[in-house]
């Protein structure tokens, strides 16, 4: 027998199934809702817009035409590796070329189809129109090359043969550098699209960086530059197309180096509005620097090294000698506000670097030295510590080099660059007892003998600061600039890989060797290859150019690996262990930098354009039609 609540529930359930008709009520109910369910068919079909006719279809169309077929074929798109040792997968292609036929079969003939985008050829050769150009393009002044784009503003473009050298052996090395540099992006892109760097040999984005795991896409706006220089024109706008839709720093609660997002996103966006007159990337850069003023809001208007992009809260690093800021980062902020100022017509960037120029310009410098670390509250110096390597060397790189940008009107940076380059030769240059020039750390008044693969771009400055002006110095600088860069090289050649250390010491018991286990590594840096490149451009002697070559194999042989490129623990080692990240500035300075060794001076040519610590070039102002100088407004503030 069923319990009694049990019993009277199912005798109720009974009771109303059992009835032959409803009462009254649920007659009443059961109209209203049929009435109230014609009523909103009634207004859905009389008075709701018409969303079913032929023009609202086309429009739609229209709009999934302008999305393109990524809205069918989400990025990233199928790297062209990865198959039977390094073939396109034959399966996903076709899938993907089917998708693409059928997408434009069905919708050729409703909307209007894009534009062609070609790109010109700088070597005279005719484009697809038939019209033969010249190496400049018509009307176009600019050197190498240039064109009109849609808003009337020279650009300039690259094919597969622009600044093609005469030499067919060149010719193939070059080729080389362009296939490694397809080898990197293609695998980033495959294993790691939109996050900022790749893991090769785990075949995962490297979250261990100095922008961490959010998808800033740093290798993607680093390399977009090199892209388009070396004419990879589908590439380029694969990385263009992600900046335009995923690119945000916006509502991320992260602390981003200054220095870093200064040279690698600002400095990244720069070149590519510079070489191609897109809007999108001066946007961009001016969105990027403005995530950075806050940093500046110190007593001096030294800038700290860390700023949080959600807050614009600032700090420096806890171990640099008391809280400083650091030489190296706040120095290296002039070239890209200084230009940023000038294409966007906002001067509060400039004003910014400016004021840290004035700060340094009328403080005492030890022994007329620039110790790395100083106080942004005080305005005094930190600990006595000097390098023209880490901590300190692309702020004399910058002073240099905003002289060059500016067209030689910036006198004040080359006056101080000339006022700090013999102190340094005077105490810090030295010669080895096997003949070899090294610019050593110091501290205090104590000299290391060490110097860093960071300081190996030096050969290239001292270089620069020769052939740029003849002054009373200018012999010495390019002596110190021939050593410099060949004692790097005996870096490379004394290892069993040819690649070079971290650091490498200057002893009885050796010469321009690692000592330290910590010393031995080699992380795909561009130093040493950029005073090749810099070099041969100005002396034209044939020793860079091999030196160039023989880095190539070495990269080849021991840093690539089936999915990209990594760095190694022990350069000293003939099997070394990989550290598994492929740095954003391979792609950026370290490939660009080969390409151009193996490249006609018409290809950026040094009297045109200037490069910024990062590999992006920037336009000579005065000398470069492309650097597009817009009307300056009144102060901004922040």
């Amino acid at each position: 027998m069923l319990p009694t609540y049990t019993r009277s529930t199912s005798s109720q359930a009974t009771s109303f199934f059992s009835r032959k008709s409803f009462r009254n009520s649920e007659k009443l109910l059961i109209i209203l809702v049929l009435l109230t369910f014609c009523f909103v068919c009634f207004c859905g079909f009389f008075f709701l817009p018409d969303n079913f006719s032929t023009n609202r279809v086309l429009n739609v169309y229209k709009q999934l035409q302008k999305a393109g077929p990524e809205i069918f074929i989400p990025a990233p798109p199928v790297a062209q590796q990865g198959f039977n040792g390094g073939d396109v997968d034959p399966h996903l292609l076709d899938d993907r070329e089917k998708l693409q036929a059928k997408i434009q079969g069905e919708l050729g003939d409703i909307i209007d189809r894009p534009e062609t985008h070609k790109v010109d050829r700088l070597d005279g050769v005719p484009n697809e129109g038939g019209q033969q150009e010249g190496p400049l393009g018509e009307g176009a002044d600019a050197r190498p090359g240039g064109s009109d784009d849609k808003m009337g503003t020279t650009t300039l473009k690259f094919g597969p043969d622009s600044g093609q050298d005469t030499d067919a052996s060149i010719r193939e090395k070059r080729d080389t550098v362009k296939q490694m540099m397809l080898h990197a992006w293609n695998n980033y892109k495959q294993f790691a699209w939109g996050k900022n760097e790749l893991r090769p040999i785990s075949r995962r984005p490297h979250s261990g960086s100095v922008f961490g795991a959010f998808d800033f896409g740093a290798t993607i706006i680093d390399g977009l530059d090199t892209l388009y220089m070396m004419g990879l024109q589908e590439e380029f706008e694969e990385g263009k197309e992600w900046l335009a839709r995923r690119f945000s720093f916006d509502n991320v609660s992260v602390d981003i180096s200054v220095f870093e997002t200064n040279i690698r996103f600002v400095g990244g966006l720069l070149s590519c509005y510079a070489l191609t007159g897109d809007p999108l990337f001066k946007d961009k850069a001016a969105y990027v620097a403005d995530k950075l003023l806050p940093a500046f809001q110190t007593p001096t208007g030294i800038p700290l090294a860390l700023v949080n992009l959600k807050t614009g809260m600032s700090k420096n690093y806890g171990w640099a000698s008391g809280g400083s800021s650091i030489l190296s980062e706040f120095g290296t902020l002039h070239l890209e506000f200084s230009y940023l100022s000038d294409i966007t017509g906002n001067p509060i960037y400039r004003e910014r670097v400016q004021n840290i120029r004035q700060v340094l310009k009328e403080l005492e410098k030890p022994k007329g030295l620039y110790p790395n670390y100083l106080n942004p509250k005080t305005g005094k110096w930190g600990q006595y510590h000097m390098s023209l390597g880490a901590l300190g060397d692309s702020f004399f790189e910058y002073l240099l080099k905003a002289w060059i940008q500016s067209g030689r009107g910036d006198q004040e940076a080359r006056q101080m660059f000339d006022e700090a380059m013999p102190p340094i030769i005077e105490h810090m240059v030295r010669t080895s007892p096997g003949g070899l020039t090294y610019v050593s750390d110091m501290k205090f008044d104590r000299l290391e003998h060490k110097m860093d693969h960071l300081a190996c771009f030096a050969g290239g400055l001292f270089g620069l600061g020769s052939q740029t002006l003849s002054n009373e110095w200018s012999t010495r600088y390019m002596d110190i600039a021939h050593g410099l860069t060949n004692t790097c090289h005996e870096s490379y050649i004394r290892t069993a890989t040819k690649l070079g250390p971290e650091s490498f010491r200057f002893s009885e018991a050796a010469e321009a060797k690692a000592l330290k286990t910590s010393e031995k590594y080699y992380i795909l840096r561009p130093e040493t290859f950029e005073s090749y490149f810099i070099m041969w451009r100005l002396t034209h002697q044939q020793k860079y150019r091999d030196w160039g070559w023989e880095a190539v194999q070495a990269l080849e042989k021991y840093c690539r690996t089936p999915n990209g490129y990594t760095g190694i623990k022990n350069v000293y080692m003939e099997d070394p262990q990989k550290d598994d990240v492929q740095q954003s500035f391979f792609l950026a300075e370290t490939l660009k930098y080969l390409y151009l060794l193996f490249s006609d001076d018409s290809l950026l040519p040094l009297d045109e354009w200037v490069f910024n610590t990062e590999a992006h070039p920037f336009p000579i102002k005065g000398t470069n039609s492309l650097y597009r100088a817009a009307p300056l407004t009144t102060t901004s503030q922040l």
